[in-house]
């Protein structure tokens, strides 16, 4: 990569050397053919993003895992159509990772049961990390952890019920710095036959705010012996996920916001950990070209109409750092038509190359920090076994 990409951060880190790091191998109950996945990259799911266009598209640059966007088991069990639309994956898409998200060890089984039965899925991943308040103060998402009997319940439960396919747990560091929940969550997931965990590395408190806690992603390995810890925050650019696992001592990496309007990462993921340097990045036709494809991904899968409409924040990551990208985004915005978005994008200057000082800029969610809000004596006995209400778990999505 040319020097003038190469962050501060980053300017001095060696790519992958011959044999230095190793695929990670998730393995289910009794299964005779684990999944194997190199290099050890993880998409993150993300609502409204990680769909089967956006998978696809990430996928043509580079080998990994790409989970789907997350689902609930009440909505599975109901048959809701929403729910069932979300967990459908591409007939060419191998392995078919799906998340899942359950507060009640009964129909999580009967959900995953189902999924495995009907051969859905190659690989299930559970999401106990949301921070949005509309989920914690129902006692989900983050907050559930600190219930740990209840989590183990339910971490039984999936893996039981998953039988040879590999289960996977997602969560965050806790609910802030005076409640911490991960070191539990990584120790009853290894007890229970989870095949991996992984870590974002910053409590439901710090939402997206600030850096993320690589030093917690280290303690949890120490903790955690047996089964790959996967790590996740502040991966923006290949350089960073050899950082984070030669100081932390991860097996692999999830990749989330590093990724927005810039699927070609995972191609400087794939290249980094073949111990390649990374091509510089795609000047602004380059961009646009991947933009259109995207969105002509989204239009084939979900109808003009719709598909132009999920486009339009993705138009905004795409163009951010760019010249002229502010007055950009806002016609981008405006566009109901494929038609339109070509015309818009073929009116904008094409000859800029990458700017550096975009290689790092954050995109998607960015606020603050915030006050987790919990049920009411929701801190009081970690051991309550007792599910929060089904108002915990929406029927669709809790993304």
């Amino acid at each position: 990569m040319n020097p003038i990409y190469q962050s501060a951060q980053n300017r001095d880190v060696p790519v992958a050397a011959p044999g230095e790091f190793a695929p990670v191998v998730l393995q289910g109950r009794g299964a005779t053919a684990p999944l194997r996945i190199w290099p050890p990259v993880v998409l993150a799911p993300m609502a409204g993003v990680t769909n089967i266009p956006f998978r696809a598209l990430c996928r043509r640059f580079g080998a990994g895992l790409y989970v789907s966007e997350m689902i609930t088991a009440r909505g599975l069990i109901e048959g809701n159509a929403k729910t069932l639309h979300l967990a459908g994956f591409a007939p060419d898409e191998k392995p078919r990772s799906l998340q899942l998200y359950g507060v009640e060890p009964v129909s999580l089984g009967e959900a995953v049961a189902w999924l495995v039965g009907e051969g859905r899925v190659d690989h299930i991943d559970m999401n106990f990390g949301c921070p949005v308040r509309k989920v914690t103060r129902r006692g989900g998402g983050a907050a559930l952890p600190w219930k740990r009997t209840l989590l183990r319940r339910l971490v039984s439960a999936a893996v039981r019920s998953a039988g040879p396919i590999p289960v996977t747990i997602k969560f965050r560091i806790g609910i802030d710095d005076g409640h911490e929940t991960f070191l539990d969550a990584g120790r009853i997931a290894e007890d229970e036959g989870c095949a991996a965990v992984a870590l974002h590395a910053r409590s439901a408190a710090q939402l997206y705010d600030g850096s993320a806690r690589w030093d917690a992603i280290a303690r949890l390995k120490d903790a955690v012996r047996t089964i790959p810890v996967f790590g996740n925050g502040d991966i923006w650019e290949a350089h960073d996920a050899l950082r984070m696992m030669r100081e932390t001592g991860c097996d692999g990496v999830v990749v989330g916001r590093g990724c927005l309007g810039r699927p070609w990462l995972f191609r400087d993921l794939a290249d980094v950990f073949d111990g390649r340097e990374p091509a510089d990045p795609p000047s602004l036709q380059q961009v646009f070209a991947i933009a259109l494809e995207h969105a002509e991904l989204l239009v084939t899968w979900f109808g003009e109409q719709r598909g132009v409409r999920m486009f339009r924040q993705h138009g905004g990551w795409y163009t951010k750092g760019f010249r002229g990208g502010t007055r950009l985004r806002p016609r981008i915005m405006a566009v109901t038509t494929l038609a339109a978005l070509r015309a818009v994008l073929a009116s904008a200057p094409h000859d800029d190359p990458f700017p550096p000082a975009a290689m790092r800029v954050p995109r998607g969610k960015s606020s603050g920090r915030q006050r987790v809000v919990l049920p009411e004596g929701w801190l009081d006995d970690r051991d309550d076994p007792t599910p929060p209400g089904a108002e915990a778990e929406d029927a669709a999505s809790g993304g």
